[in-house]
C-alpha cells in the first residue's frame, strides 16, 4: 500500500490550495481516508476524514466551512480542498487510510500513511 499528497505550497492568507493522495495498493472503497495535519512544535491533529462510502465525513471545527474532502475511486484518489486559508493552517498535511468506522478521525487507526505535503500561508 502506498499514499502519495501532493498539492501543497506556498500560499497568502485567503489563497486555496487543493491537495491530492493519491493511493496504490488497496480499494478506497473499503477503507476510510483521513486528512491530519502537524505545525511545528505541535502535535499532529486530525483536519477531515471521509468514510469508505463517502457517506459520513468529518472536519475539525477549526476547518468547517473553508475546507472540502472528497474522493474519486475510479482514480484511487482523495481531495482536500482548501479555500480561506489562514496562517494557522500551516502544516505538514498527512493523508492516511484504514479500516476504521464511519468517518472517524483517530490518527491510530489509520494503518498506513503518505509522506506529507507542506503547506505555509504567509504573506
Amino acid at each position: 500500500v502506498q499514499l502519495q499528497a501532493s498539492g501543497g505550497g506556498l500560499v497568502q492568507p485567503g489563497g486555496s490550495l487543493r491537495l491530492s493522495c493519491k493511493t496504490s495498493g488497496l480499494s478506497l472503497e473499503h477503507v476510510g481516508t483521513g486528512w491530519f495535519r502537524q505545525a511545528p512544535g505541535k502535535e499532529r491533529e486530525p483536519v477531515s476524514c471521509i468514510s469508505d462510502n463517502a457517506a459520513d465525513i468529518h472536519y475539525a471545527d477549526s476547518v468547517k466551512g473553508r475546507f472540502t474532502v472528497s474522493k474519486d475511486n475510479a482514480k484511487n484518489t482523495v481531495y482536500l480542498q482548501m479555500n480561506s486559508l489562514k496562517p494557522e493552517d500551516t502544516g505538514v498535511y498527512y493523508c492516511a487510510t484504514g479500516r476504521v468506522y464511519g468517518s472517524s478521525c483517530v490518527g491510530p487507526e489509520y494503518d498506513h500513511w503518505g509522506q506529507g505535503t507542506q503547506v505555509t500561508v504567509s504573506s
